[in-house]
């Protein structure tokens, strides 16, 4: 038998003496507590910022396509894409599909109540996936509905003015003159985005043409989904070099640098979180080993005495080392995944939509994630505290043995 193994365990499992066990078990909470912080911390931000980013790509779409103009108002230039632009989009690898879309500006009307909308006209083939996974009443327009002028509010804008599926709507669209057209709300949604849920409704496409008088060719923009939000920026620009001259694209990350900015703010303090977390579990268990050893001088002087090395004596506190991190890992994985897919399954915890966009804290959890984690603590917490076992070579056996 190893017996550096053999003592380190009748160290770290039999001792007799009270503190020595409390001070063990202290470690291991220790490390158990900062690894179950970090698991939780990584999850959450990763939770939120995926679940806030399918948001926005869900309504917007990653990349938007209008026409050149000086134009600041929300509704566009029209403009007929040419068949190259358009057999460009269709065959670029990143791009999974795009649609057309116009926006016009108008006053909903309904239930004595008045509010400015954004109305938000898409195509019949528009991929409504991601409204249907945020409705909440109702349904999304189809390819061939029978409705005359379908039309989709938010929730907010639902509750504001006191509509319910089913209802009639006036838009007074602003233009010179204004023109009033009469809606059928056949759906409410929720998406949880401010700028989204307050300002806009969904329509038809066609509905934009007839009141602006354009052909059916006309849009005023066009939406692009990518299949990975990774290479959004590099993407944008690509796509821009393959459209009309007189087009331009803009990605998201442009157009709401303001949620995206904060996302990133969201990665420093996970950072800052990890680092605080290391420190006070590697604070605990040096303290925790300085005391170990002080408390078994005695014995490493006895040792040195019947011939024992530094190097043997030093690899008794280092697999004490081993123990001790090896089961606060075990404990502190148990203890975060435990705790992230309770929230993944209860949603238990909830937050004010108003402010995070989310009703509730979102977990992500990623296998690479929790393996870097725990490599990390393992890595750092044997480095650092091999360090205290270096005093060993200190300790004087003659010196040790009368110690008390």
């Amino acid at each position: 038998m190893n017996l550096e193994y053999f003592i380190s365990k009748r160290i770290a499992l039999k001792t007799e003496r009270t503190f020595s066990k409390l001070i063990v078990k202290i470690a291991i909470i220790g490390v158990m507590l900062s690894l179950a912080a970090m698991i939780l911390s990584v999850g959450i931000i990763k939770g939120f910022k995926s679940e806030i980013q399918s948001k926005v790509r869900g309504f917007m779409g990653d990349v938007q396509i209008y026409r050149y103009d000086l134009n600041g108002s929300f509704e566009k230039a029209p403009f007929i894409p040419n068949p190259e632009t358009l057999n460009f989009l269709k065959t670029h690898p990143q791009i999974a599909y795009f649609s057309a879309f116009a926006t016009k500006p108008a006053i909903m009307i309904a239930n004595d109540e008045v509010e400015g909308v954004t109305f938000k006209g898409v195509d019949r083939d528009y991929n409504w996936s991601f409204i249907e996974k945020n409705l909440m009443e109702g349904r999304v327009i189809k390819a061939q509905d029978t409705i005359s002028n379908p039309i989709l509010v938010s929730n907010y804008i639902a509750k504001r003015m006191k509509l319910k599926v089913g209802d009639r709507i006036l838009l007074q669209f602003v233009q010179n003159p204004p023109k009033p057209r009469k809606f059928t709300l056949i759906g409410i949604y929720n998406v949880g985005i401010e700028q989204v849920d307050q300002g806009f409704v969904l329509g038809e496409l066609s509905m934009i043409k007839q009141l602006n008088q354009w052909p059916n060719e006309y849009m005023g923009g066009i939406e692009v989904k990518l299949h990975d939000f990774k290479h959004i920026q590099e993407a944008s620009n690509d796509i821009f070099k393959g459209l009309d001259e007189n087009l331009r694209s803009r990605s998201i990350l442009e157009s709401n640098p303001e949620i995206f900015t904060w996302l990133d703010l969201l990665d420093v303090n996970t950072e800052i979180l990890i680092v605080l977390m290391l420190i006070v579990g590697l604070i605990n268990m040096i303290t925790a080993l300085l005391i170990m050893i002080l408390e078994k001088t005695n014995m490493i002087g006895l040792l040195k005495a019947l011939g024992a090395r530094n190097s043997q004596i030093m690899r008794i506190f280092i697999y004490n080392i081993l123990y001790l991190v090896g089961l606060g890992l075990i404990l502190g994985n148990i203890l975060g995944l435990g705790l992230a897919y309770l929230q993944i399954e209860t949603k238990l915890i909830k937050l004010d939509q108003s402010n995070y966009y989310l009703d509730h804290v979102p977990v992500e959890i990623h296998w690479n994630d929790i393996l870097f984690l725990n490599l990390l603590t393992l890595g750092i917490g044997i480095i650092v505290l091999s360090l205290p076992a270096i005093l060993v070579k200190r300790i004087s056996p003659i010196k040790a043995l009368r110690f008390k």
